[in-house]
């Protein structure tokens, strides 16, 4: 059994006001309480509309900014896919860079662990972090994307001619050593970030393709659902929590039994949580210390729960082929809308 490390090889560089109409004469530098309550409400309207279509704020990622994500149902597309593979044990926490990713996938590796594949097109932070090593289940997972580029930290030697091969721009430190930086308030291996501009504009990046639909359908609440207050998904050395909150409608993220959060943003929220269960069975490789990298199977399909908006939905899930997106359909046969903005997907074992 091959083991795998995260090491590269090579260092990684350091790196006014409007008196309005109010039926009275207005006075100047006078406020009614009646207007300032009209114009409360109106901005609050207006700040509740761009949080919940999540056009207002987040760094750039270009693309055209008046279509819609297909990875969010947001307003900007993003002209270039970049996954990043990041590291989720607690020496790796905080994250940095998070909450900018447009979906988040949750995958198991060696021994019940967990390991996130972050998806960023729309929304680029100047830095994301810690990254990590690939794993075989990322090859399967992102042939559903255009040629993306993967940013990660290395790879074990037998199963690196099947990611250089793979249908995406592999961008590791070897090849882009201007995009990382080593971080100096960390331990090894968990202070290894990722510049994703600098990434996406390297030579390496040249080729990398342009968001595309890959199953997701964003709308209006569907009918049905059960009230929930949230949902944890164990691991054998992990769990998720996603409780909703009605004040942020949000779901908030937790991670082991407590909050996660960013060094840039905050707590992580989500707009929509499916749990897909997946067949997850033992590869041919594994780790240092003995144990197996797990082989999570994306293609196929199976049962879902979709959460969203204090809800959530029995859900199946279908993917044919591994060039094909993932779509998601209600217990009546119909694709079931996601909530606009940021999509976490926990790869969770079939039961």
């Amino acid at each position: 059994m091959e083991r795998t490390g995260d090491g590269t090889g090579e260092r990684a560089g350091e790196p006014t006001g409007d008196t309005g109409g109010t039926g009275e004469a207005a006075r100047p530098g006078r406020w009614t309480g009646s207007r300032r309550a009209v114009l409360t409400a109106a901005g609050m309207s207006l700040l509740a509309a761009a949080c919940e279509s999540g056009d207002g704020g987040g760094g750039g990622g270009g693309g055209d900014e008046g279509e819609r994500s297909p990875f969010t149902g947001r307003k900007g597309t993003g002209d270039k896919v970049l996954g990043v593979k990041i590291d989720n044990v607690e020496a790796a926490r905080p994250h940095t860079g998070l909450s900018k990713a447009d979906i988040v996938y949750v995958e198991q590796v060696e021994a019940g662990l967990t390991r996130i594949m972050a998806v960023f097109a729309s929304r680029l932070p100047p830095l994301v972090g810690p990254v990590r090593s690939a794993r075989e289940s990322d090859l399967e997972l992102l042939r559903q994307f255009d040629q993306p580029g993967l940013a990660y930290s290395g790879v074990q030697s037998k199963l690196r001619s099947k990611v250089e091969s793979a249908p995406l721009a592999a961008l590791p430190p070897g090849r882009v050593r201007e995009a990382y930086v080593r971080k100096s308030d960390r331990p090894a291996p968990h202070n290894l970030y990722l510049r994703p501009r600098e990434a996406l504009d390297s030579d390496a990046a040249s080729d990398v393709g342009a968001p595309k639909d890959i199953g997701f359908r964003f709308g209006a609440p569907p009918g049905g659902g059960r009230r929930t207050s949230g949902r944890s998904v164990r691991f054998q050395a992990a769990r998720y929590s996603f409780e909703w909150s009605s004040g942020r409608r949000r779901w908030l993220v937790s991670m082991d039994g407590s909050p996660a959060r960013t060094t840039d943003a905050g707590r992580l929220e989500a707009a929509t949580v499916v749990i897909q269960y997946v067949k997850i069975s033992d590869s041919d490789l594994g780790d240092s210390s003995g144990s197996v990298t797990p082989l999570t199977e994306s293609v196929g399909s199976g049962r879902a729960l979709v959460l969203r908006d204090g809800k959530e939905y029995e859900a199946r899930w279908k993917r044919p082929s591994a060039t094909g997106g993932t779509t998601f359909e209600d217990t009546d046969g119909k694709r079931l809308a996601f909530a606009r903005g940021q999509v976490w997907v926990v790869l969770a074992p079939a039961g």
